[in-house]
């Protein structure tokens, strides 16, 4: 499905003239140009890095042109038309194989002089006098070439131009081009597309996919059949999943196009994520990454979450001034490196609406009181994830495996994964405390877990609330506010101590914190009398839910509770009752 979806998109894109059409790669990366005389002399080597913005650098990066198609090269020489790297286009490098470069040089020769031959234009004539004027032996000393030869050598593409243009604009040599690549390879094996359907040429290699973070920088496979023990019946390579050549080059064009967007292309853990919609438009692109990762700069986000609820209801909606559709087909594609192979974390499609009804439940699910000077309205899921990390560590980053599994999991409506609350759990008992993100990790994970008190998945703090384990967690905040006020300078509270603890064995801990509760009320009552008197209230109500005798233990969703507890009874302190009813009529 995958293949075919990507394969559409191509033909959506490319009716649209938005694609590279058949036989051509519109972003291929160029560094340098060959400017070529009518007797084939080198006359220039033109520069094509151009300064780019990344981050907070300015870089000079190769430039994007539209070339020839390029062959996939596992091994041998395969050469490419009017543009290649420098052992194809000048016979010579620095890789020390001077034979291969040689051998490289003449296999290009023999495509040029193959595809040009009969052609008479100056560019086409000029080129085929290079191929048999130059003399490979005086590439690395040429005066044009040798101050840039270490450079030419580091992975640069060249292109042939002739008057200061790349002759991959020339009406003439852009045909013969096309003729040959849809005229097919002779040796391929006809047989029938699992993509398309229809007998056609079979695609051996499949090009590469570029731009998965963290795979191979010269791109990697997402097809691929490289060894005896992937291969079955006698078939080699690409023969096993049988693609056309046809629809090789367009779900890889489509691919390629997606992961070059940087606006439509996020990573998040070890996985890269795209997604694009049926009939191609980039609004909706807009949409589905600014819901799923947050709103960019300058845009509104109660207008994001109004728009995403309407989608949700299956309702149509405005969004830059484009009219979305509930009922379009949409797609998220999730690719994470593995070798010289591509690992698909995820493939989802459905309709719009769908996507954003889960998405919706998504931040219900996850909805929690926030802290005052938190500046995050709605959990993005980058923060989300934080809740599972160790903030002093050197790589502040969730598991790469994990935060492929919660998108999933957002995505696809199902119980987030067992691992992300482990995270959270682990976090906590290291920190002795519960940040928004794992306390929303804990309400949403038992929220689709099912097997929990719905009394405790709540947005804040209830007095009323009778669940032992929540009542303990309040308790707890409750006895280290009392001895806050009572030790204004306490360095480490009774949380440093017990807090673990007192959530795992309450019957062992609480004897103990209540009697410090009653000396420090004491203290308290020396310097603020109405303080101890409004703290003593608390404990009172408190002590009629629990009684005189606490639980021997909790188990882990009780000890979710107990969590949940301290941090509602701790942003019961900053929060007014107000804002509460305000972020609940939110929702």
């Amino acid at each position: 499905m995958i293949l075919q979806a990507l394969t559409h998109y191509y033909e959506t894109m490319l009716a649209q003239g938005k694609i590279s059409p058949l036989g051509w790669d519109d972003a291929f990366k160029v560094s340098f140009g060959l400017e070529l005389g009518a007797d084939g002399t080198l006359l220039q080597l033109i520069p094509y890095k151009v300064a780019q913005q990344r981050g907070k650098k300015l870089v000079v990066l190769p430039q994007s042109m539209r070339v020839p198609a390029h062959v996939k090269r596992s091994s041998g020489v395969a050469a490419n038309f009017l543009c290649d790297t420098v052992s194809y286009m000048l016979g010579a490098d620095a890789k020390g194989k001077p034979a291969r470069a040689l051998e490289c040089f003449a296999a290009n020769k023999a495509l040029h002089q193959q595809l040009l031959a009969g052609i008479s234009t100056e560019a086409a004539q000029a080129i085929l006098a290079f191929f048999e004027t130059w003399n490979p032996a005086q590439a690395p000393s040429h005066p044009l070439l040798a101050d840039a030869w270490k450079e030419l050598n580091a992975g640069a593409n060249l292109v042939f131009c002739y008057r200061m243009q790349p002759v991959t604009t020339d009406p003439e040599i852009a045909a013969a081009w096309q003729q040959y690549y849809n005229a097919g390879n002779a040796e391929a094996t006809v047989g029938q597309c699992l993509v398309t359907g229809k007998d056609a040429p079979i695609a051996t290699l499949h090009p590469s996919i570029k731009g998965v973070r963290g795979a191979q920088t010269m791109g990697a496979a997402l097809v691929s059949f490289n060894a005896p023990a992937f291969e079955s019946y006698g078939h080699t390579q690409g023969q096993n999943a049988p693609v056309s050549e046809y629809a090789a080059f367009a779900y890889t064009t489509a691919l390629n196009a997606l992961l070059a967007d940087t606006a439509h292309c996020r990573c998040i853990g070890d996985t890269t994520v795209v997604c694009w919609a049926e009939h191609g438009g980039t609004v909706y692109q807009d949409f589905g990454m600014e819901s799923l990762f947050g709103p960019p700069s300058g845009v509104d986000e109660r207008e994001l979450r109004g728009a995403l609820e309407n989608l949700a209801r299956g309702q149509h909606c405005e969004w830059k001034d484009t009219p979305l559709e509930p009922g379009e087909h949409f797609y998220f594609l999730g690719l994470a490196p593995n070798a010289a192979r591509l690992s698909v974390r995820f493939f989802l499609q459905d309709r719009m609406g769908s996507f954003m009804a889960r998405l919706q439940q998504h931040y219900r699910d996850i909805d929690i009181v926030r802290p005052a000077n938190d500046p995050f309205p709605t959990l993005p899921l980058w923060k989300l994830l934080e809740g599972t990390v160790n903030l002093n560590a050197r790589t502040k980053a969730a598991s790469p495996k994990l935060a492929g599994e919660v998108l999933r999991s957002i995505l696809s409506g199902t119980p987030y994964p067992a691992t992300l609350l482990q995270g959270a759990e682990l976090r906590i008992r290291a920190t002795r405390d519960v940040t928004r993100a794992q306390a929303a990790i804990i309400k949403g994970y038992y929220t689709r877990y099912g097997h929990f008190p719905k009394e405790v998945l709540q947005m804040g703090s209830d007095k009323e609330i009778q669940n032992i384990p929540y009542v303990l967690g309040q308790l707890f905040s409750v006895y280290e506010q009392i001895q806050q006020k009572a030790i204004p300078s306490i360095n480490a509270t009774i949380k440093d101590k017990y807090f673990n603890a007192a959530s795992a064995t309450p019957s062992r801990i609480f004897p103990v914190l209540g009697k410090l509760a009653v000396n420090h009320l004491r203290v308290l009552g020396r310097t603020n009398t109405g303080a101890a008197v409004n703290f003593s209230k608390k404990l009172g109500k408190f002590s009629e839910i629990i009684g005189t005798a606490y639980p021997d233990r909790l188990n882990l969703p009780a000890q979710g509770s107990f969590q949940l507890g301290y941090y509602f009874e701790n942003q019961n302190r900053y929060t007014k009752k107000e804002t509460v009813k305000e972020v609940a009529d939110h929702v």
